[in-house]
């Protein structure tokens, strides 16, 4: 196809994502305060007894909610987001880099949820608390909405992220670029990396910065699992295919 015409397709399906996610935030509109109570209620439960969240901007009550609808939207929306992504790719795939993406495309979905859950029910909880406790005696913590949001969706996109390296490390593999050898290897420079992304992508505090480290470690591991999984498979796939002729 001319360029064009990719274009074309390409501006197609992105307007389908757009309507998706505008839909999606048509519907949760309604329920936007309920929404932000909800992820709220982990800092409101470890306040103390005098204090409450407050808003500094006489628009925040407003649009702190609807932000959060907007992410959340977007959150949802994520399977028909990829799946769009996928629709526009897929033609220019052969049928077995199809058969490897597919397995790829939905384990990154998968991965994306656990990651966006981790944080919100694991990580932050500990994130919350260790700030509240270490707070002065004579400041009673009243945390801004904005700014309340701002480190909740950001901490969940950093985990969410995080949670797709087992994901890049098979991409990383199967396109050639990168050996599970060389991986192995390089296993301790790996683990100092991911100590120290951890470090500067984590809240400034250390229990979230190993709560973030210690799984990306884990993911590293689970991706050179699945790696050599793949590999043997589609070793085992040519040797019969060469059996065969």
């Amino acid at each position: 196809m001319p360029l064009t015409e990719h274009l074309i397709e390409l501006r197609a399906h992105l307007i389908k994502i757009f309507i998706c996610v505008i839909v999606v935030f048509l519907a949760l509109a309604g329920f936007s305060r309920e929404l932000y109570d909800f992820v709220a209620h982990p800092l409101v439960e470890l306040l103390p007894k005098n204090s409450t969240m407050i808003a500094t901007d006489i628009t925040s009550n407003f649009m702190a909610p609807i932000r959060l609808s907007l992410f959340v939207a977007a959150f949802l929306s994520m399977p028909y987001i990829l799946y769009q992504i996928w629709s526009f790719v897929a033609p220019g795939l052969y049928r077995h880099e199809k058969r490897i993406a597919i397995p790829i495309l939905l384990s990154s979905i998968i991965l994306f949820y656990v990651g966006v859950a981790f944080a919100y029910f694991v990580v932050l909880q500990g994130a919350l608390k260790f700030f509240i406790l270490f707070s002065p005696d004579n400041v009673l913590p009243m945390t801004d909405i904005d700014s309340y949001l701002s480190f909740v969706t950001k901490l969940c996109m950093i985990f969410g992220i995080t949670f797709e390296i087992p994901v890049l490390v098979l991409i990383l593999v199967l396109t050639g670029i990168i050996s599970i050898a060389s991986l192995q290897d390089k296993r301790r420079y790996v683990i100092v990396a991911c100590f120290a992304a951890a470090g500067v992508m984590s809240p400034p505090d250390v229990p979230t910065m190993f709560m973030l480290a210690i799984p990306m470690i884990l993911l590293f591991e689970l991706g050179l699992v699945m790696a050599r999984l793949l590999v043997r498979q589609k070793q085992a796939i040519s040797t019969a295919e060469s059996d065969a002729l």
